[in-house]
C-alpha cells in the first residue's frame, strides 16, 4: 500500500491551506507532498505585491504537466487529492492513469460537466474583469467571505483570507470554460479510483454539480466514490472540522488504492 501522498491546492490559495491535512497524514506515517502550483512558491505577501509575470501565462495543462512531472519524481504512485479547481487538476492526472487513489474535493467543472448559475456566479468576477484571461487577477475580501467560506464569522474569514488568498492566472478559468486541458475519458480502464467529495452548502462548487461529476466518473471500471458534508461551505479543507474530511478522504483513499505502485509508462 501506498505511503506517499499529493496534495493539489486550487486557485486563489496557497499550499498552506493544506497544512493540517499535510500534518495529521504525517502524523499516521505518510510522506506528504504540497508544492505550489507554477510561479505561486513564495510568501503571500510577496505574492499579492508582485504575481511574477509568468504566472498570468499559465493554463491548465501547464500546471496538470507541473504535477505530473513531480508525481514522477516520486519512488511510487501516491494517493493524489486537489481541492477547487486542484481537483480538475486531480481528475486529469487521474485520466492519465497517475496515483493509486484520487480525491477530488469540491472540485471545479471539468468539461462535460453541467455548471449551476451559483458556480457561474462565483465565476463572473474573473469573467467581468478586462483581459481577464490574460492577467492575474485576486479573488476579493468580499467574495471570500460571501461566496468561498460563508460558514466562516467575519473575523475568522477576514483571517483566512489575509493568510491563504493570492493572485491567480485568469486563464485557467477560460480554459475551464472552454474545456482546454479540463477533458478526460469518463469511461477510461486505466482511471485509478477516484472519490468526489461535496459541501452541502458550498456555493462554488454546488453539491449538484459534484454529484453531476461524479455520475459521469463512475462509468470508469475502478472505484468511484460520492461523499457530501452537511453543512460545509468550499472553505471545508481548513473550516472547523476539517478533520472529518481529512479522515474519510484518506480511510477510502487508502481502502481502495491500486494494489501497484507502479508508475504508468507514458510521459509528459
Amino acid at each position: 500500500m501506498t505511503k506517499t501522498i499529493m496534495l493539489v491546492h486550487g486557485a486563489w490559495l496557497t499550499p498552506a491551506c493544506w497544512d493540517g491535512f499535510k500534518t495529521r497524514y504525517e502524523a499516521k506515517g505518510y510522506t506528504v507532498h504540497a508544492p505550489a502550483w507554477p510561479f505561486d512558491d513564495r510568501p503571500v505577501p510577496e505574492l499579492r505585491r508582485a504575481p511574477h509575470p509568468e504566472l498570468r501565462k499559465i493554463g491548465v495543462k501547464a500546471i496538470v504537466d507541473h504535477y505530473e512531472q513531480k508525481i514522477r519524481a516520486l519512488s511510487e504512485a501516491p494517493i493524489i487529492m486537489g481541492h477547487s479547481f486542484g481537483g480538475v487538476i486531480t481528475q486529469v492526472l487521474a485520466d492519465r492513469a497517475l496515483g493509486a487513489a484520487t480525491v477530488a474535493i469540491d472540485p471545479a467543472p471539468i468539461a462535460g460537466v453541467f455548471v449551476p448559475p451559483t458556480t457561474l456566479i462565483s465565476a463572473l468576477p474573473v469573467f467581468l474583469a478586462p483581459f481577464g484571461w490574460a492577467r492575474t487577477l485576486t479573488m476579493s475580501r468580499k467574495a471570500f467571505g460571501k461566496r468561498f467560506a460563508q460558514t466562516l464569522s467575519e473575523v475568522e474569514a477576514d483571517e483566512a483570507y489575509d493568510r491563504y488568498v493570492v493572485p491567480t492566472p485568469g486563464r485557467v478559468y477560460y480554459d475551464g470554460l472552454l474545456g482546454k486541458g479540463t477533458k478526460v475519458r469518463f469511461d477510461n480502464p486505466n482511471r485509478p479510483p477516484l472519490l468526489l467529495i461535496a459541501g452541502e452548502k458550498d456555493l462554488t462548487a454546488q453539491p449538484s454539480m459534484v454529484k453531476s461529476n461524479y455520475e459521469k466518473q463512475r462509468l470508469a471500471p475502478s472505484a468511484t466514490g460520492f461523499k457530501m458534508f452537511p453543512g460545509r461551505s468550499h472553505w471545508l479543507c481548513v473550516d472547523r472540522d476539517w478533520e472529518e474530511v481529512a479522515d474519510f478522504a484518506l480511510d477510502w483513499a487508502a481502502a481502495n488504492a491500486l494494489k501497484s505502485n507502479a508508475m504508468p509508462l507514458t510521459a509528459v
